[in-house]
């Protein structure tokens, strides 16, 4: 993996050397970005629901996560432009840390768990490279990227070109996208155990807790996962066009291919046709979640953006989405950015969500031990969701307030609430500000 990430480096920067030298007799022309500018962003997420996949569809899902990313977009010359995204996702879940919830003394899908996969920090770098013709009439773009957490990593690289016609008002982009994962597979305790005992209640939790119930507790399904890998690939295509003075539309589709271990190895199945077995409260697994190793995934949709008058713009979204799993779903975005004056503009906006689950899912304790593939996460089941919010912008084109040297362009703050019809809500608040250097 890391001998793919540096082969990666030397073909993205070889690249970007030779695209300097091609432009190298170029005449005087408009810099692509006149300076450079940074963004820092950061978003807070807070949610609960009634249906942990971690506890089988059954059990709390409260979870909050902060995300703090800083972007810099840096100009090499007239026509390049070198991008530098850095961010931290820190969560703590309750949920996802009922994976092992027997370090309490009273286990419980409804009790919040204090143990090491309670919380975890997702670290990102995404490098990025970009191109522009003389004319400015063809772009094309790079990019390579690294994450990392405590059970999961992974390495991406991509790029994409960009052609401009009929005076730059109507614009074709294709790019693709390779993402190569790999697991650090962690599982629900009991079932480690009863395994690392070789199908046996003696030791680890079981010397500690009685089981009740079904006392003969046999997960004998269970086997750790052999394939630790998970590769996805996109190719995607869309097409911009100024209509009029007033509207602007763009269409948009998407091939993904994923192969690998696309299941969560930490979400625990329960069977209806095999006697529930507990510690205290807490139903004990009778196997992992189990999905097919391979996903083939289509989304097509639509922006269209109006202009009404100076101080009112409509702006619109839709996506449908399908995939070989039986999934499917309906999404529809409408915002409504209000200019207050040459600087503030409110905007109130709502989402509408509608998605009929996966074949493969059933609901907590559901499923029968002669399937082949199960889940009962419920973000692969049928329901309806909404999302709404308001933002405020501040604009300042001439970035005239200054902080160290860097002019502030943009400041922008948000917040949306979200409510599925499955039990889960969440609030989201969203703030950017972006710098530019003077």
């Amino acid at each position: 993996m890391k001998t793919l990430y540096l082969t990666v480096l030397l073909i993205f920067f070889s690249l970007l050397a030779v695209a300097q030298e091609q432009d190298s007799t170029a005449t005087y022309k408009k810099r692509v970005l006149e300076s450079t500018e940074v963004d820092f962003l950061m978003s807070y997420y807070k949610q609960d629901g009634i249906h942990s996949a971690v506890a089988g569809g059954n059990g709390m899902e409260e979870l909050t996560d902060i995300t703090p990313t800083i972007v810099v977009a840096m100009p090499l010359n007239d026509d390049d432009v070198l991008t530098i995204d850095a961010g931290l996702s820190a969560y703590s879940s309750a949920s996802s840390g009922n994976i092992n919830p027997f370090d309490s003394n009273t286990p419980s899908p409804w009790q919040a768990s204090s143990g090491a996969s309670a919380s975890d920090m997702l670290t990102t770098l995404v490098m990025g490279y970009s191109h522009s013709s003389d004319d400015r009439n063809s772009i094309w773009n790079a990019h390579v990227s690294g994450s990392t957490e405590y059970d999961y990593s992974s390495i991406g690289f991509g790029g994409g070109y960009t052609k401009l016609f009929n005076n730059k008002n109507t614009e074709v982009t294709v790019s693709g996208n390779a993402y190569l994962d790999k697991w650090r597979p962690i599982y629900p305790k009991e079932l480690q155990d009863y395994y690392d005992n070789g199908y046996d209640l003696n030791g680890g939790i079981f010397n500690r807790f009685g089981i009740t119930g079904n006392q003969d507790y046999s997960p004998d399904r269970f086997v750790p996962h052999s394939k630790k890998n998970r590769n996805s690939y996109s190719l995607s295509f869309s097409f911009s066009q100024v209509a009029t003075k007033k509207m602007q539309f763009s269409l948009f589709a998407d091939i993904l291919y994923q192969q690998g271990l696309l299941s969560t190895p930490y979400q625990r199945v329960y069977f209806a046709d095999v006697a529930d077995s507990f510690i205290n409260e807490f139903h004990l697994a009778d196997d992992i979640e189990r999905l097919p190793d391979n996903r083939f995934k289509i989304p097509v949709g639509a922006r269209l953006n109006y202009y009404i008058n100076q101080w009112l713009v409509v702006r619109t979204y839709y996506r449908y989405y399908t995939d070989d799993w039986g999934l499917s779903s309906h999404t529809a975005n409408i915002e409504l950015p209000v200019k207050l004056n040459d600087r503030f503009t409110v905007y109130p906006m709502y989402r509408y969500y509608t998605q009929q689950g996966s074949k493969y899912f059933a609901p907590y304790n559901t499923h029968l031990s002669t399937e082949v593939y199960y889940t009962s996460d419920y973000d692969l089941s049928t329901f309806n969701a909404q999302q709404y919010g308001f933002g405020v912008s501040y604009t300042d084109i001439f970035a005239a307030a200054r902080i160290w040297g860097f002019g502030i362009k943009n400041i922008d703050l948000r917040y949306n609430h979200y409510t599925r019809s499955d039990g889960l809500d969440a609030n989201i608040v969203s703030f950017g500000i972006k710098f530019v250097q003077q």
